[in-house]
């Protein structure tokens, strides 16, 4: 079965910081780009951030300099760190790949995910 897993999610107080994983099962996460997107109860989805097959990465403004997305191939994992976490970082979070080399130019937009998981609750408190 071919899938992707997320893990790490939790309760924090604003200003903690917590970290996710996205595993890779049956497949090799390197030869997939990897974005981390998050929808909360009654709102649109939302792009969060992107690391694509070189390592290279993008943020969406609102996390920008506060998380940090790295790949851990040896685990076929990517990680995303989240830092300063903030009331309005409380969400569902979940990751999924896509089939290509590179970031899409804008996460406005969540493209087509060949796998994605059923994401990981994160929830802040002021």
């Amino acid at each position: 079965q071919l899938e992707v897993v997320e893990a790490g999610g939790g309760s924090v107080q604003a200003g903690g910081s917590l970290r996710l994983s996205c595993t890779g099962v049956g497949f090799n996460m390197d030869d997939y780009t990897v974005l981390w997107f998050r929808q909360a109860p009654g709102k649109e989805r939302e792009g969060v951030s992107c690391i694509n097959t070189a390592g290279n990465s993008n943020y969406a403004d609102s996390v920008d300099g506060r998380f940090f997305v790295a790949r851990r191939n040896d685990d076929n994992t990517v990680y995303l760190q989240m830092h300063s976490l903030k009331p309005e970082d409380t969400s569902v979070y979940h990751c999924g790949v896509i089939p290509v080399a590179f970031c899409p130019m804008t996460l406005a937009t969540i493209p087509r995910l060949t796998y994605w998981g059923q994401g990981t609750q994160v929830t802040v408190s002021s």
